[in-house]
C-alpha cells in the first residue's frame, strides 16, 4: 500500500482538477471490478456487484487543497487566493507545483507583526522577473499544491495530499482484497470535498445508495498539547460518532463496531469538533440515507508533512472488507 499512496501523493490534483489522480486509480483498480464510470462532475465510480440488490456506498475524495492566482504583477510576482483550507502560516517558505510543472517558492510582504499575515500579504515567486514571462506559463485561474516528496518512516508515512489519498489507497486495497460482497458496492472517489462535498452530493444522488460510509482522515490529540481529542496514531481506525456535517447514524456505527470486534480489528471512538466529511452529502441525499465515517487518525493535517499509521491503514482496509460481507438489512 506505501507504493500505491506514493504514487497517489505525488500525483497533481487540487479541487477541481482531480483527473490525473482518477486515471491512476483506474490504472489500479480496473481489473478488479465490474464497472466502472466517470459521472459529469469528474467523480470515479467503481461497481463490485453483490448477491443482495442492496446498495452500499463508500466514498474517498481525489482533491487535496491548493493555491489559486488571482494576480501577476509587472514583476512577475504571482498573487493568490486558497483552494479549500489553508494558513498563512503553513505556507511561509513552501515551494509549490503548477500543473504545467512549473515551480516555485512562497514569500510575503513586510510586516510588524507575524500576527498581520494573510494570504493577501503573500506571493508566489516562480524566479523569473517579468509579467509577460510569467504569463507564458501561468495564468490567472491556474491553480499550485503543494511540491514534497513522501517520506517512508517504517511503521509512518509523512507526505502532502494524505487527506484524503489515504482514503483513496484504503479503497483501492479493498476492492483488491474482495473477490465478492455481500451488496452492490460503489466504491466512489469523489472531487471538490475540499471546497464543500461536492463530488459526493452529485454522485450520492445518482447512486441512491442504502447505506453509506466515508473514508476519510482526521485529526488526533495525541501531540504535545494538543486539542483534548480521543484519537491517537497507531490505535486503529476512528468509528466517528459526530463531526460538523453529520451525525453518525446509530445502525451504521453498530455494524461498524460488531465487526471490527468480531474480527479483532483495533478501534477508536471519534468526536470531532471541527471540520466534516464527504458523509455531509451522503446523509442528506434524497429522502436521507443512514450515513457513517472510517475515519484515518492523522497528523499535521493541511499541511505538505501530512502523518498516518500503516497499521492503521491496514486495519482500515480489514474493517471495510468485514463491513462488505454482511448482508445489509
Amino acid at each position: 500500500m506505501k507504493e500505491i499512496i506514493k504514487d497517489l501523493v505525488k500525483t497533481y490534483g487540487p479541487s477541481g482538477h482531480e483527473t490525473k489522480v482518477a486515471e491512476l486509480i483506474k490504472s489500479q483498480i480496473e481489473d478488479n471490478i465490474d464497472e466502472i464510470r466517470m459521472d459529469n462532475m469528474g467523480n470515479l465510480i467503481a461497481v463490485k456487484k453483490g448477491e443482495s440488490d442492496k446498495k452500499v456506498m463508500l466514498a474517498a475524495h481525489m482533491d487535496q487543497i491548493g493555491l489559486i492566482v488571482t494576480h501577476i504583477d509587472e514583476n512577475g510576482f504571482i498573487r493568490f487566493s486558497n483552494v479549500g483550507g489553508v494558513s498563512p502560516y503553513v505556507l511561509l517558505g513552501e515551494r509549490v507545483i503548477f500543473a504545467n510543472g512549473v515551480e516555485g517558492t512562497i514569500g510575503k510582504e513586510k510586516l510588524d507583526s507575524i500576527k498581520e499575515l494573510k494570504l493577501s500579504k503573500m506571493y508566489i515567486d516562480v524566479g523569473l522577473d517579468s509579467e509577460e514571462k510569467v504569463k507564458e506559463k501561468i495564468k490567472i485561474g491556474d491553480v499550485a499544491t503543494y511540491n514534497r516528496g513522501f517520506s517512508d518512516l517504517g511503521d509512518r508515512v509523512v507526505a502532502q495530499a494524505l487527506d484524503d489519498r489515504a482514503g483513496c489507497a484504503v479503497l483501492i486495497e479493498t476492492i483488491k482484497e474482495l473477490d465478492e460482497v455481500e451488496n452492490d458496492t460503489y466504491f466512489v472517489f469523489t472531487v471538490q470535498e475540499e471546497v464543500g462535498i461536492r463530488g459526493a452530493q452529485t454522485s450520492a444522488f445518482g447512486i441512491d445508495p442504502d447505506i453509506g460510509i466515508a473514508v476519510d482522515v482526521t485529526a488526533t490529540g495525541d501531540t504535545p498539547e494538543a486539542r483534548t481529542m480521543a484519537v491517537s496514531l497507531g490505535e486503529g481506525p476512528a468509528i466517528k460518532i459526530k463531526d460538523r456535517s453529520v451525525i453518525t447514524h446509530p445502525k451504521v456505527k453498530d455494524l461498524m463496531v460488531k465487526v471490527a470486534e468480531q474480527e479483532e480489528i483495533p478501534y477508536q471512538f471519534e468526536v470531532l469538533e471541527f471540520g466534516g466529511t464527504d458523509a455531509g452529502s451522503i446523509h442528506l441525499t434524497r429522502e436521507g440515507v443512514p450515513t457513517g465515517v472510517l475515519s484515518i487518525p492523522a497528523r499535521y493535517i493541511h499541511t505538505p508533512s501530512e502523518m498516518v499509521d500503516y497499521g492503521d491503514l491496514e486495519h482500515s482496509v480489514k474493517l471495510l472488507s468485514g463491513i462488505l460481507q454482511e448482508k445489509i438489512d
